[in-house]
């Protein structure tokens, strides 16, 4: 009835500035991902942003909204504060089909919004091979 992670709050929240670095790793790399929530309402509040993570092309099925963070924020009203991921070898590797734990190279979108249907900014990177 309600995408995962919805809720109501007593104020707004606007994502932007998503920023992701670097744009091309490797497998055993790590990517930083910042973004900047603005409360844009007239109340103090608390928003969750989550970041969903898309791997665009695999070797097996996967989801294509995976959780692999999230935050609680605390915002006065009318202040911005940027929250920050990094994602390692553990969010980006899949189970192949030999039952092993790889990180395939290729392109992954990072997702970020205040829930699973609302996820208004994006932006790409890739693993490249070694």
């Amino acid at each position: 009835m309600y995408p995962f992670g919805y809720g109501l709050s007593y104020t707004t929240f606007a994502y932007s500035n998503l920023k992701v670095y670097p744009d091309t790793i490797q497998p055993d790399g790590k990517v930083t991902v910042s973004v900047d929530v603005k409360n844009t309402g007239k109340r103090d509040g608390q928003d969750v942003v989550q970041l969903y993570l898309r791997d665009v092309y695999s070797s097996v099925t996967t989801p294509r909204k995976n959780l692999k963070g999230f935050s609680r924020v605390s915002i006065k009203a009318g202040d911005t504060k940027t929250v920050t991921f990094e994602l390692t070898s553990d969010e980006l590797s899949l189970w192949n089909r030999q039952m092993k734990n790889v990180v395939e190279p290729g392109d992954f979108v990072v997702m970020v919004g205040s829930n699973s249907a609302n996820l208004t900014l994006k932006k790409k990177f890739t693993v490249i091979g070694q």
